[in-house]
C-alpha cells in the first residue's frame, strides 16, 4: 500500500500491496534521458548518509560493502521525494544500531546505462546486491519506511531465525510474542532448512526460531522437520493456539508456498479493518476479501459477527474475512462501495485481482447464507455489481461531456463518433493538473461532429469490460464496428492530443523529444508505511 490515504483502499492493487511492498512506483516505460557524465571518479559520496552511485563508483560500492541496497529513483517521481527522508532514517538506524548494511541511491533519469542494466523500468525501485554480486540482486518486498527498512535490512544481516538450544529457550522465545514460528529440523544443514531461512528474511515482521535439539522434537510432540507457528491463545484473536506444517520428506519445502502458508495463517480468521491491520490484509495476498460492513457502536449490530465468523474457516486462504466499522477507520472506504454508514449492516465481496465488488440480492448474515453466497462468487454464478452515478441532466452541454457508468456504452461504442474518453479521480493531483488541456481539447473539438471529447469519474463509476488501474487513463474509441478502443500513453497536452486524434488515434513517428514519461495515480490510494504494498505502481497515490 502513500498520499491519498485508506479512500480506495481496496482497489487493486494491490499489487498494489501490494504489488511489492513498496506501496506504488512511478512507470517509466523506457529510460530516454541522456546520460551525464558528473562525477567520473570512484570516489564514495554521502548525502544524508545514503552513498550517491553512478556507473563510475558503483562497482567500488559493491566490492566494498557486503549488503547494499539501492534505490533507483527519478529526481520528480512523487513517491521518491516521500521515500527520501525515510530512507535517509533508515540509513541512519542501521549505522547506530551497528547492522552491516549500507543504502545507496542512483538517480536513474542521469544514469541511463545503470537504469538499462538493472531493468528499471518503475520509480522508486529498490534492489539489494550481496557480496559483490552485481548480476543476481534482490528485489526488495518490505515496508517503504524506516523501520520496515532496517527490519529487512537486519534479517539479511544476520541469522534470520534464532537457535533454540534446550525447551527453557524455546518457551521463552515463544512467549516473547503473539506470533512466533520455529522451524524443527534434524539436520540445520539441510536443503529444507536453508529454505526455511529464507522464507524468514521474507517475513520480516514475525519473529523466526530454529531447533535440532531431539529433547525440542520430544517436548513439542514431533518425529520429523516440521514447521510450526505459535499463537498466543488471546480472547477473540487467533483461533488456534498452534499449527503445524510438517516437510515432505519427498518434496522438501517450497519458499513461495510456505511463505504464503504463514501469511494465511499468521492472521485472525476474521480481521478488523484499522490503521494497524491494513498491512496485514493487503499483504496477505489472499485473492478474495469477505467484507461485513457493520456499525460498531450499536449493539443491535455487533452480534452479526457470530455468523459472519462461523462462516470464515471454510475459505482461510481463499478467502478473507474483515470487519469494517462504518462509524471509525473503516468510514474513509466507504465511498469506494458506494455506501454511507446508514448502509450498515451490509456485506460485500471483493475480488483482488480485478477489484470487482459482489453484494447479495438482499443482506442475509446467518453463516449458511454466507458461505452459499460466496461459494456461488468463486463458481462464477454472481455477476459483480457495478457503480453508476446518476447521469447529470446537462452531462453534454459542456465542450467536455460527463460519462457515468449507466451511458457509457452508448456514448463511447457510437458508431458514428471517434470518442476520447479521461478516466479520472477527484482528489488525483494529476487530473487536477492536466485538466486545463483536457478542457482546451474539448473546446477545440466541440463543433466536430464525429469527434467526442468526454471523461468519466472512475471512483463513482465501474465498468463490466474496462477495468481502471491508473488515473489519469486516456482511452481512445474509434468510430465504426468492432468496439475497439485503444489507450493513450503520450504526453498529455493539446497539441499532441490533437495530432493523435488527427491522425486517427495513432501518433505519427517521431523521434523521443521528453525526457520522462506521463505521470499517473495509482488507483489504490492506499497509505503506506507502506506497499506496499506491495508492492502496490504510479507516482502520488
Amino acid at each position: 500500500m502513500w498520499g491519498c490515504g485508506a479512500r480506495l483502499v481496496w482497489l487493486m492493487l494491490l499489487l498494489a500491496f501490494l504489488g511489492p511492498a513498496l506501496g506504488g512506483e512511478e512507470e517509466d516505460g523506457e529510460v530516454v534521458a541522456e546520460e551525464k557524465d558528473n562525477m567520473p571518479s570512484d570516489e564514495l559520496r554521502e548525502e544524508d548518509g545514503v552513498l550517491l552511485l553512478h556507473e563510475h563508483n558503483f562497482a567500488r560500492a559493491l566490492s566494498e560493502h557486503r549488503l547494499l541496497l539501492v534505490e533507483f529513483y527519478a529526481p520528480w517521481c512523487g513517491h521518491c521525494q516521500r521515500l527520501a527522508p525515510a530512507f535517509a532514517q533508515a540509513a541512519a538506524m542501521l549505522r547506530n544500531e551497528s547492522i552491516p548494511a549500507w543504502l545507496g541511491k542512483v538517480d536513474a533519469t542521469v544514469q541511463v546505462a545503470l537504469a538499462n542494466e538493472f531493468g528499471i523500468t518503475s520509480y522508486p525501485t529498490l534492489k539489494l546486491f550481496r557480496s559483490g554480486n552485481r548480476t543476481h540482486p534482490v528485489a526488495y518486498t518490505g515496508h517503504m519506511d524506516a523501520e520496515g527498512i532496517v527490519r529487512w535490512m537486519q534479517r539479511r544481516a544476520s541469522p534470520s531465525a534464532t537457535l533454540l538450544q534446550d525447551a527453557d529457550t524455546a518457551t521463552a522465545f515463544i512467549s516473547s510474542q503473539d506470533l512466533v514460528v520455529i522451524g524443527f529440523f534434524k539436520d540445520l544443514g539441510s536443503e529444507a532448512a536453508q529454505a526455511f531461512y529464507e522464507v524468514a528474511q521474507e517475513l520480516v515482521d514475525v519473529p523466526f526460531g530454529v531447533a535440532e535439539a531431539d529433547e525440542l522434537f520430544q517436548a513439542y510432540g514431533l518425529s520429523a522437520d516440521t514447521i510450526c507457528l505459535f499463537k498466543k491463545p488471546l480472547p477473540q484473536q487467533f483461533d488456534e493456539g498452534r499449527t503445524d506444517f510438517p516437510v515432505d520428506p519427498a518434496q522438501g519445502l517450497d519458499v513461495a508456498e510456505l511463505t504464503q502458508l504463514l501469511r494465511v495463517h499468521s492472521l485472525e480468521l476474521v480481521m478488523e479493518f484499522t490503521n494497524e491491520t491494513s498491512n496485514q490484509i493487503f499483504g496477505a495476498k489472499i485473492p478474495h476479501h469477505m467484507l461485513l460492513f457493520l456499525n460498531k457502536s450499536s449493539s443491535a449490530q455487533l452480534p452479526l459477527r457470530d455468523g459472519f465468523q462461523a462462516a470464515a474457516s471454510a475459505f482461510r486462504g481463499k478467502v478473507l474475512f474483515v470487519v469494517v466499522d462504518v462509524a471509525g477507520y473503516g468510514a474513509e472506504v466507504l465511498p469506494f462501495f458506494g455506501l454511507t454508514p446508514t448502509d450498515a449492516p451490509t456485506l460485500r465481496l471483493v475480488k483482488m485481482e480485478n477489484n470487482r465488488k459482489y453484494r447479495m440480492d438482499q443482506d442475509a448474515f446467518s453463516d449458511m447464507a454466507i458461505r452459499t453466497f460466496i461459494q456461488a462468487v468463486l463458481d462464477g454464478k454472481v455477476k459483480p455489481h457495478l457503480l453508476s452515478a446518476e447521469p447529470p441532466k446537462d452531462w453534454d452541454a459542456r465542450p467536455v461531456k460527463v460519462l457515468v457508468g449507466k451511458t457509457f456504452e452508448q456514448v463511447a461504442f457510437d458508431e458514428t463518433k471517434n470518442v476520447f474518453v479521461k478516466f479520472y479521480a477527484p482528489w488525483c493531483s494529476h487530473c487536477q493538473a492536466m485538466a486545463a488541456a483536457w478542457e482546451e481539447l474539448g473546446e477545440r473539438y466541440r463543433d466536430h461532429k464525429d469527434i467526442v471529447i468526454a471523461e468519466l469519474d472512475a471512483t463513482a463509476n465501474e465498468l463490466e469490460n474496462i477495468i481502471i488501474n491508473g488515473f489519469p487513463t486516456l482511452h481512445y474509441f474509434p468510430a465504426g464496428p468492432g468496439r475497439k478502443m485503444v489507450e493513450y500513453k503520450s504526453v498529455r497536452d493539446v497539441e499532441t492530443f490533437s495530432k493523435f486524434l488527427e491522425n486517427g488515434g495513432t501518433l505519427p513517428e517521431e523521434p523521443p523529444a521528453v525526457p520522462k514519461p506521463p505521470e499517473n495515480e495509482n488507483s489504490t490510494g492506499k497509505e503506506e508505511p507502506s506497499p506496499l504494498g506491495t508492492a502496490e505502481t504510479r507516482d502520488e497515490l
